[in-house]
């Protein structure tokens, strides 16, 4: 939330206002992925908790405006089934797993993304602990990372992370949803993954070779000469080009650790207009570009966890309210075929977004 901006205009000259996917970045921030539990009734406590979540922000922002707290809400793919039904974005599905060899981008569990960002920690401490007050009997806590800066923009492998990030109007046309998906314009898509570091191989290696596996010099983060760089480094195999335009993406990784446990990472997290982007970004760290020309940095670096979640605008947040409970299922139906109730009908003209207003439609 906390977004003053607008999403492109779209047909008929309707705008939405985003949630705040470019926000400045950060000190802190956290990342909670939840679950979201079986029964109709905490599907009711999500509905009812999209519309409030703005007025818990500026409850907790009010403590230190200058401190930028911010909270971006996504919704991975089955929960939008669940907690929506249709119409779906367009680009919306389960995170895709891939397998290459030992390479492993695993994909897991999750309904809720809450990227909660500040510069100060216990402000996102503060809006986590209100958030889990309202919803915590309705889901369950699948992953939890509180991030920070470190150093000068640095991730925990000594290099500076983000430097090729689009800001401003750039930032906003490589996010934000326009025309081309236009019931779902203001939205935005992001894939978020935990790494895990072998810091202790990592820092065996010589300065030299990090820098060929990342593709950038590590004190003065200039990008090596093409001449010089190989085709597996890091900052070659993620940036992809599409009829000669380079597709840009904003991340906001954090660095984040326990140094009495000895774990080391980077959370990853992306935000883009179309999840192909990242997708093929993952791809080519994974499996290679060509195939086995994969990125070195993942025989140092594991993927731990994988997710897709769409971000809807805050316009679109602000006018879901609370349903009433779905009609009893068949047996052996699922809660995900009781989205269905919401899909659009043949020949009505319907295109089930009532439900959004608590109108599920009935035959």
């Amino acid at each position: 939330m906390k977004s003053d901006l607008i999403a492109p205009e779209v047909a008929g000259g309707i705008r939405d206002t985003a949630q705040a996917v470019v926000a400045p970045l950060t000190r802190a921030a956290i990342f909670l992925v939840v679950k979201i539990n079986s029964g109709p009734e905490h599907r009711t406590t999500i509905r009812s908790f999209c519309g409030d979540i703005a007025a818990v922000l500026r409850a907790v922002e009010f403590r230190d405006i200058e401190a930028g707290l911010s909270c971006v809400v996504g919704f991975g793919s089955d929960a939008w089934d669940r907690i929506f039904g249709a119409p779906r974005p367009a680009n919306l599905h389960v995170f895709h797993e891939i397998r290459a060899g030992v390479r492993h981008a695993v994909s897991t569990p999750g309904d809720l993304l809450f990227h909660i960002r500040a510069k100060r920690m216990d402000l996102c401490f503060e809006l986590a602990t209100q958030i889990m007050a309202r919803i915590g009997g309705a889901v369950s806590p699948v992953d939890e990372v509180h991030g920070f800066r470190y150093f000068d923009e640095r991730d925990l492998l000594g290099f500076v992370d983000g430097t090729e990030n689009p800001r401003d109007e750039a930032a906003i046309e490589a996010t934000i949803i326009g025309a081309e998906d236009a019931e779902f314009a203001g939205g935005s898509y992001v894939i978020v993954q935990k790494y895990l570091h072998d810091l202790e191989g990592w820092n065996a290696l010589s300065t030299e070779a990090q820098e060929r596996i990342i593709g950038r010099k590590k004190l003065s983060d200039i990008e090596l000469d093409d001449s010089v760089k190989p085709s597996s480094a890091h900052n070659a195999l993620t940036t992809i080009v599409d009829n000669g335009k380079e597709m840009k993406i904003l991340r906001d990784n954090m660095p984040f650790g326990r140094a009495g446990s000895a774990e080391f990472g980077t959370y990853f997290i992306g935000y883009c207009r179309t999840p192909g982007t990242i997708e093929q970004m993952i791809e080519n760290m994974f499996v290679g570009s060509p195939p086995g020309n994969y990125d070195r940095l993942l025989d140092f670096s594991r993927a731990v966890t994988g997710n897709l979640f769409f971000v809807p605008s805050a316009t679109f947040l602000e006018n879901v309210t609370e349903d009433s409970a779905p009609a009893a299922m068949p047996a052996g139906a699922s809660e995900a075929g009781a989205a269905g109730a919401s899909m659009p009908r043949e020949g009505d003209g319907s295109l089930g977004i009532g439900s959004l207003k608590g109108d599920i439609p009935h035959e």
